[in-house]
């Protein structure tokens, strides 16, 4: 039975207002009261893709620059998924462009929406741990070149406590991935000591 205090809004119409990188729409709507309103919507891509890649004791992450952040950062190596692709296959064709990984297999660990208020597109996350191949990375874009890094799990998740790590969807893929039993639960970093040694000694 649906809560009238829940009911949703009703579109009447839409029109592209900038086609770019980033594509977006404006909405006619009519608001649950009867209300006319406008509302713009990211719709940049059908669907994106990331995925966790762990090896052993560490996990594979992606190390870019950020222009908006104007600032290096880690990530997942990931990316747009196209009309025509499956987000699995989108995935496998953003790990190899990257890092030049292929994965022997992939898990999907959870989708979701990194901006429910403006933007329509779910992002859609992978585990790959169970072994990859190389494949053949690709350099072809000088805005979007990739290094590939690797951290511990205590490493990544002391990362995350610091604050260090600020990319959403990698969040929330260390959590999904423990939440479901996939992964160790998330280590509490071990703080810092303050140091005892004499000026002298140091």
């Amino acid at each position: 039975m649906t809560d009238p205090a829940e009911a949703g809004w009703q579109k009447t119409g839409s029109h592209e207002i900038h086609a770019g990188r980033v594509r977006l729409v404006e909405h006619d709507v009519v608001l649950a009261d009867g209300t006319r309103a406008r509302y713009e919507v990211d719709e940049s891509v059908p669907f994106a893709v990331a995925t966790l890649v762990v090896e052993g004791k560490h996990v594979v992450l992606s190390r870019q620059y950020r222009y908006p952040l104007d600032r290096w950062i880690y990530d997942l190596p990931g990316g747009a998924g196209a009309e025509d692709e499956t987000p699995e296959r989108a995935a496998r064709r953003e790990l190899e462009e990257e890092l030049g990984l292929i994965a022997t297999r992939m898990t999907p660990l959870h989708t979701f929406f990194t901006n429910p208020g403006r933007a329509s597109w779910p992002v859609h996350v992978f585990l790959c741990a169970n072994g990859t191949t190389t494949g053949t990375k690709d350099v072809s874009d000088p805005a979007e070149q990739v290094r590939s890094a690797r951290m511990t799990l205590l490493e990544l998740d002391t990362a995350i406590a610091s604050g260090e790590i600020m990319d959403p969807t990698l969040i929330v893929a260390r959590a999904t991935a423990a939440a479901r039993g996939l992964l160790p639960s998330l280590s509490q970093p071990v703080p810092s000591q303050p140091s005892t040694a004499s000026p002298r000694s140091r």
